[in-house]
């Protein structure tokens, strides 16, 4: 008897699970990864410095420790609002339509905004380009909205395309383009065409 993987056992199955059920299951993740995320964002790796210090070496208090490895922090801050920003628009995304949505959203909107501003308290102004870490924010609501718009061009296209109305339309009104025409080309090339 073949035995199946653990990996294969725990996969999704549609034929055994329900979309409710799916979506309880990617509420609960996107649920954890937000509050991990924002826990990271609000106490980063390796605390905030507890005083200031002058010179070239220093540093002030309330600021992240990690931060002073500009590079690493960059990689830290991008992937962890990049992990914040997708668990939050899924955790919208999936409680579209539910009862109290609009407090869910004030909610998730408050929180994202807690999030920024202590971003923003625990990083030094002159390391970090707040840019990246706003466009990292933007990455997973702009690839939903492509692919919502690609989604609704496509299926527009196929059905203007396969409507038998509106090709017996097109064909009354235009004649058949050039390149659908057929060219004879005779078997010998030596030989006349009539």
């Amino acid at each position: 008897m073949a035995r199946k993987s653990w990996f294969r056992y725990f996969q999704y199955d549609e034929r055994k699970e329900t979309p409710a059920e799916a979506r309880n299951v990617l509420l609960i993740v996107a649920g954890l990864i937000a509050a991990v995320t924002f826990q990271a964002g609000v106490n980063p790796p390796g605390g905030v410095w507890q005083d200031t210090k002058e010179g070239p070496d220093g540093h002030s208090a309330g600021r992240a420790i990690y931060s002073y490895k500009t590079r690493e922090f960059y990689i830290f801050l991008i992937s962890n609002t990049l992990a914040f920003s997708t668990s939050i628009h899924l955790l919208v995304s999936l409680t579209h339509r539910f009862p109290f949505h609009f407090e869910v959203i004030l909610a998730t909107a408050s929180m994202v905004v807690t999030y920024a501003s202590s971003i923003f308290a625990v990083t030094p102004d002159d390391l970090v380009k707040f840019r990246y870490i706003l466009l990292a924010a933007a990455v997973p609501f702009a690839i939903r909205f492509m692919l919502q718009v690609y989604t609704r061009l496509t299926r527009m296209l196929e059905s203007h395309m396969y409507d038998p109305a509106n090709s017996a339309q097109r064909s009354a009104q235009s004649p058949e383009p050039p390149y659908e025409r057929q060219i004879v080309v005779p078997a010998n090339p030596n030989e006349e065409t009539a």
